[in-house]
């Protein structure tokens, strides 16, 4: 089998790590295996995330699928993590064997368990180790009567560290566009990833633009502690952020206590604008139904303009910003001032009503908007 394996090795750091993807990487290294005889019934190659969201990601494979998985951080506080053969690898750096037929379920990890119930009859667990220091699992399990022979763990252990080059690379790409997501929201991301990223480099979008901004924020910092400000101050942007997303918006800044967002009409305006009142509708019914169960209900308030807006790099020599800037930007920031004034919760410009298909929005006349030489015509979004 030795030959095999290095057949497989020079596969590995030669035409698998050029695939760029997970998924064929994967598939074609289990495949592989299989061909030499290791017999294989599921594998799984877990990833870590550099990502305050996301605790991992990773590849399951059987002999029937490869698929993608994710997992969110909150399982590594769980026994599905805690106690589990993939914390042994990833935490001590050393492989995991363990013969599941026969095994006694009783006190068994729940991940034992599952494989045992399932047919496999062994096991195996192994670090796989990055450049940059991390360190990612990889399990690997059969249903052979027998179990795993010595000479098919051999194989196992000696292409692992091949394994790790093919992926590694795939998992900095990985991380570096999720910590995009996460800070600048999908569409900026996208644009960075392809390359925009000179300072000046810009393009014009037509866009539905939210501003939601928090009533009583500066009152509440002068009476609650501060961890209590940030908690409720977590707490309004996940209302807000939750629904944008949901809708296939993006969130462009966190601003105090204010929101910006954009949703991108690409390319009916119709459906931009409607994605945009049904997030701040939603949101605002997320907020009543938050105060009706005894929680501090953080009102807030929204502005919402559509129209042409330009979107990407502005800043300095040595710092960048990626955002979008605008009149339609400065009419939603003027509306959403207008809804404290006269205590509405929400209130869109003409512009916005013109292509709102899905809502009965409420005329409630002509405004005077800050800054803004002309009136603007109103509407409000019926809660």
């Amino acid at each position: 089998m030795t030959r095999e394996t290095d057949s497989l090795i020079r596969w590995l750091i030669g035409e698998g790590r050029l695939l760029g993807d997970a998924v064929p990487i994967v598939r074609g290294y289990c495949d592989r295996l299989l061909a030499m005889g290791v017999p294989l019934s599921r594998v799984r190659i877990g990833q870590s995330y550099a990502n305050p969201l996301l605790s991992a990601w990773g590849i399951v494979w059987t002999p029937d699928r490869t698929q993608r998985y994710n997992v969110a951080a909150q399982v590594l506080e769980t026994p599905a993590w805690q106690g589990s053969p993939f914390e042994h690898v990833v935490t001590t750096r050393s492989p995991v064997r363990q013969r599941l037929k026969g095994l006694d379920l009783s006190g068994a990890h729940p991940v034992y368990a599952e494989l045992a119930q399932s047919g496999a009859t062994d096991f195996l667990a192994m670090p796989l180790e990055y450049g940059d220091g991390t360190v990612q699992g990889s399990s690997f399990s059969t249903e052979a009567p027998e179990g795993f022979s010595e000479a098919q763990i051999r194989a196992l252990r000696s292409s692992r560290n091949a394994l790790a080059s093919a992926l590694e690379p795939v998992a900095m790409r990985e991380s570096q566009k999720s910590l995009l997501r996460t800070y600048l929201g999908d569409g900026p991301a996208r644009e960075i990833g392809q390359g925009r990223i000179k300072r000046g480099e810009t393009r014009a979008v037509s866009a539905a633009i939210l501003f939601a901004d928090l009533r009583g924020y500066t009152a509440r910092t002068d009476r609650l502690p501060e961890t209590q400000v940030l908690s409720l101050l977590g707490a309004f942007f996940d209302l807000i952020v939750t629904e944008v997303q949901h809708q296939g918006g993006d969130i462009l800044k966190f601003m105090g206590d204010g929101v910006l967002a954009m949703f991108e009409a690409t390319p009916d305006p119709a459906e931009a604008c409607n994605a945009a009142l049904r997030a701040s509708a939603n949101a605002l019914k997320a907020m009543r139904e938050r105060g009706t169960d005894g929680a501090d209900q953080l009102p807030f308030v929204i502005g919402l303009d559509f129209g042409q807006v330009t979107l990407g790099n502005i800043g300095s020599p040595d710092r960048l910003d990626f955002t979008v800037v605008g009149s339609t930007v400065n009419r939603a920031s003027r509306v959403q001032g207008v809804c404290k004034d006269l205590g509405e919760h929400a209130l869109v410009t003409g512009a916005v009503a013109d292509h709102a298909t899905e809502f009965d929005l409420h005329p409630i006349g002509a405004q005077d908007l800050r800054g803004l030489h002309q009136p603007v015509d109103l509407f409000r979004l019926p809660l």
